[in-house]
C-alpha cells in the first residue's frame, strides 16, 4: 500500500522543530505533528506570518478535535546569530528535541549574501541547517533516538560541489548555485548519519525532497519573471506536473515519522522525474554519495559556521 499521512502515529510527547514553517511543505509538516499530538516549534523568519502561520495550525487542528501544542520560534537561517538565539531559546525552553526537519530555503534568485557574508543559496539552504544541527546536537542527543531530516531537491542530480568557487567568490549561477546548496543537503545528511554510526549514537539522519510542488518558493524562481502573469503561469506549471504542498511534505514526513527508516535513507515521491506521487524511498545522485567531498564540505562548514557538533566533531 502507499505511504500516506494516515500511517503516523501518536506524536505526544515529542518536540518537533520546523523551519520554514509559516507556509509550504513546512506548514504542512508542522500541522501534521500538531495534530497528533507533538509539541511544535514553527521555525520562522518572519514573525508576522508566523503568527498568522500559528493561527491557522491552531484551526485546522482544532478541527481535527485536537488542542495544538505548538509556538513560533524567531529564527532567520540566512543570520547565524539569529540561529545561535534561537538554539539557544530552544535549550532554556525544552530539555530535548525529538525531531529537527530542516526546510526552510530559497531557490534561484539573483546573487545575495547572508548576513554573515555567504552566497545565499548555500549560505540559507545548508550552512544554517549545519550550524542549527550542530547547535541543537545535545538536545538531540538527550532523547530516545531523535531524527534530523534534511529537504534536498530533484535538483541536487544537476549540482557539483565546487571546491574553488563554493561560495561563488568567481562568479555566479543562480541554478548552478541551487543545485550545488541541494546536493549539500545531501552531502551533509547522510555525512551526519555517518558520523553519529561511528560515535555510536542513537541519532537517525534521513533525507527527503518533496518532488515539484506548488509552493511560495517555487512561485518565486524566474520562471515566473516577477509579474502577476509569470507567478500565474510558474503556479500553474507546478500544479500540472507537480502536486500540492501538502502532499509535497509526505516524503519528508515519511523520513521523519516511518519507524522502519534507517540512518542516510533518502525519500521521494514515486511518480515520473521524482516530481508527484507517493513518496518511497530512492537513490540519489552518485555524487551525494562521494565521501571525500562529504569531508571537505564538514570541514569547511565547521570553518565558516564555528559550530563544531560536539561528539561528532571527529571521524
Amino acid at each position: 500500500m502507499p505511504w500516506t499521512p494516515g500511517e503516523v502515529g501518536p506524536q505526544a510527547g515529542r518536540t518537533v522543530v520546523v523551519t520554514g514553517a509559516n507556509s509550504g511543505l513546512g506548514f504542512h509538516v508542522a500541522t501534521e505533528f500538531a495534530r497528533r499530538g507533538a509539541d511544535v516549534l514553527l521555525a520562522c523568519r518572519d514573525a508576522a506570518r508566523g503568527a498568522a502561520a500559528l493561527e491557522r495550525l491552531r484551526a485546522e487542528v482544532a478541527d481535527s478535535g485536537v488542542e495544538a501544542s505548538a509556538e513560533v520560534l524567531a529564527l532567520d537561517v540566512a543570520d547565524l546569530a539569529s540561529v545561535r538565539r534561537a538554539a539557544a531559546e530552544v535549550a532554556g525552553r525544552r530539555a530535548s528535541v525529538d525531531v529537527l526537519v530542516n526546510n526552510a530555503g530559497v531557490m534561484a534568485p539573483p546573487f545575495g549574501r547572508t548576513a554573515d557574508g555567504f552566497e545565499l543559496q548555500v549560505g540559507t539552504n545548508h550552512l544554517g541547517h549545519f550550524a542549527l544541527t550542530g547547535l541543537l546536537l545535545p538536545l538531540l542527543l538527550a532523547g530516545d533516538g531523535a531524527r534530523v531530516v534534511s529537504v534536498a531537491s530533484v535538483a541536487h542530480r544537476f549540482g557539483r560541489l565546487d571546491r574553488e568557487n563554493y561560495l561563488s567568490e568567481r562568479s555566479y549561477s543562480r541554478w548552478h548555485a541551487y543545485g550545488q546548496s541541494k546536493l549539500s543537503n545531501l552531502l551533509f545528511g547522510l555525512e551526519l548519519q555517518r558520523r553519529a554510526a561511528a560515535a555510536g549514537l542513537p541519532l537517525v539522519s534521513a533525507i527527503a525532497h518533496p518532488g515539484l510542488s506548488d509552493t511560495n518558493l517555487w512561485k518565486a524562481t524566474p520562471l515566473s519573471a516577477d509579474t502577476r502573469v509569470g507567478a500565474a503561469l510558474g503556479g500553474a506549471l507546478g500544479r500540472a506536473v507537480g502536486h500540492p504542498p501538502a502532499q509535497g511534505a509526505w516524503p519528508l514526513l515519511r523520513a521523519a515519522t516511518d519507524p522502519d527508516v534507517r540512518g542516510g535513507e533518502y525519500f521521494g515521491p514515486d511518480g515520473f522525474g521524482g516530481w508527484k506521487g507517493f513518496p518511497v524511498l530512492e537513490r540519489a545522485s552518485a555524487a551525494a554519495y562521494d565521501t571525500a567531498d562529504a569531508a571537505w564540505l564538514w570541514a569547511r562548514s565547521v570553518e565558516w559556521t564555528g559550530v563544531e557538533f560536539g561528539e561528532l566533531a571527529a571521524r
